[in-house]
């Protein structure tokens, strides 16, 4: 089972006793805080659960005074404000646009995300943008025609609207939100809103599986960043278990074989896959 590739755990189509529903905001910091912890998440038990990612729409980092956040624990630290008078125009085009993404499949649409959350967070790039969103499409390895096509169709509005409907239905009112499922359709799920630290995700899907959950071994380094394509060093560390310090050094075995590329943000050092 340990020898399980990445995309197997994470995206095999056999049968899991739990479904994660996803809730999140693509403008909010918590929710760019959320995305390691549920990669992590994946990478240890993604063989117990299919995810479904729900954009809630609640505007959430528009409508409320953001706090300075630091989420050591998630890899990610992104302070605030962020939310400049231009940084985000038009808001829901952003969400329209990762529907738009997903049309080109379900890790197109994740590679979209993750890639338009680097743009606000980290460059402060105005996302409601089209020439933005466009770089990012590019930039995610999608078809950048298909995709300028797409996010005009109704068939983005109409999966955003569909994500909207679901949000509401199960009640939604903050995001980042998870809601665990299993396979007995007569229970009700586990609805756990806001960030919390790892162990916690880990509790809840012991107590869904009502068994303790056996993880599997992180998949080589190299097989992780051809999958994920960016991560923090302090993600890595926390995925491997590792030092910085020897994250650092295991990072610059591939930067030396050009595999990946070294950014470095106010925020902390990013690395990127490049081949």
């Amino acid at each position: 089972m340990n020898s399980m590739h990445l995309s197997e755990r994470i995206c095999s189509a056999r049968q899991k006793p739990l479904e994660l529903y996803v809730f999140v905001d693509p403008l909010c910091p918590e929710c760019w805080a959320l995305d390691p912890l549920i990669r992590k998440l994946q990478i240890e038990y993604g063989h117990y659960f299919k995810l479904k990612q729900v954009l809630a729409g609640k505007l959430t980092a528009l409508n409320v005074a953001r706090r300075p956040l630091i989420v050591e624990r998630s890899g990610v630290v992104c302070d605030t404000p962020i939310f400049t008078k231009d940084a985000v125009s038009s808001p829901f085009l952003a969400s329209i646009a990762i529907k738009a993404a997903e049309l080109q499949g379900k890790r197109a649409g994740s590679k979209f995300l993750r890639k338009l959350q680097e743009q606000l967070f980290l460059e402060k790039e105005n996302v409601s943008d089209l020439l933005v969103l466009s770089r990012c499409a590019e930039e995610s390895g999608l078809d950048k025609k298909e995709f300028l096509n797409d996010i005009h169709s109704s068939s983005a509005t109409k999966a955003f609207q569909c994500d909207l409907a679901i949000t509401c239905e199960m009640d939604v009112e903050e995001a980042p939100t998870i809601v665990f499922f299993n396979e007995r359709i007569e229970d009700e799920g586990i609805k756990i809103a806001g960030l919390y630290s790892y162990e916690i995700y880990v509790q809840i899907l012991q107590e869904m599986l009502e068994e303790i959950p056996e993880p599997l071994e992180p998949p080589p380094l190299e097989e992780f960043m051809q999958y994920f394509r960016i991560a923090a060093s302090t993600e890595i560390s926390g995925i491997y278990d590792w030092s910085n310090l020897y994250t650092e050094r295991e990072m610059k075995k591939l930067l030396l074989q050009r595999k990946v590329r070294k950014i470095e943000t106010k925020y902390g050092v990013f690395w990127e896959y490049i081949q």
